[in-house]
């Protein structure tokens, strides 16, 4: 499993290097128009790109007929993609937070508040849109696969929207709004556990062509 996921991280280091620079940039943008902090808001879905490349790269090369003859199981094969999500969202973060790091020493206003709360969304809004579109991607070519990812982070959003008029009718979010938004971020990773299991049961009965 070690060596597939290295596979998808060498496959997609470029797309990787780009995104985090990209991610990099954004945030001093920001920090012009914004509130700085708001950047963590797109970090996750900007640096998970590259799991889709990774993907439609093993497509393309017909990396899944390969994968299939060797001491690997189809659940693992999964399990990195998703793995590689995480990992790729965290690395997002973190070179944000690094460069959130540089602007507030520059004089930027930061606050932990900020950061928390934005980090939140964020996050929730990668793992329901991965939960939603990792499934999906194996079951479509490239340029559909382009598209469910497009509208997942669409639908992660409303999703989130739903959850949080639902947290409401049990307590203000006003009042609670990090607390709300951890239970979305609770939900939002369930749900992500739920897409992975979901995903290696449909990949288990998938003819591999």
């Amino acid at each position: 499993m070690k060596g597939v996921l290295l596979k998808d991280l060498y496959i997609a280091k470029s797309g990787i290097v780009i995104a985090l620079v990209c991610l990099f940039v954004l945030a001093f943008g920001f920090s012009f128009l914004l509130d700085v902090s708001s950047v963590l808001m797109l970090a996750p879905a900007i640096s998970t790109i590259a799991v889709y490349n990774s993907i439609t790269s093993d497509a393309s090369s017909k990396w899944n007929k390969n994968v299939i003859t060797m001491p690997v199981s189809r659940d693992q094969i999964i399990g990195t993609k998703y793995i590689l999500y995480i990992l790729l969202s965290a690395a997002g973060i973190i070179v944000v937070l690094a460069a959130l790091g540089i602007l507030s020493l520059l004089g930027a206003a930061v606050t932990v508040y900020a950061l928390l709360f934005n980090t939140s969304i964020g996050v929730s809004a990668a793992l329901l849109a991965g939960g939603i579109s990792l499934p999906c991607v194996y079951f479509f070519d490239p340029e559909k696969s382009q598209i469910v990812f497009l509208v997942s982070f669409i639908a992660s959003s409303w999703i989130i929207t739903a959850l949080v008029l639902l947290i409401n009718l049990f307590m203000p979010v006003k009042d609670n709004t990090l607390l709300a938004f951890y239970i979305v971020l609770a939900i939002s990773f369930a749900w992500f556990v739920v897409s992975y299991k979901i995903a290696s049961v449909l990949y288990r009965k998938r003819d591999i062509t």
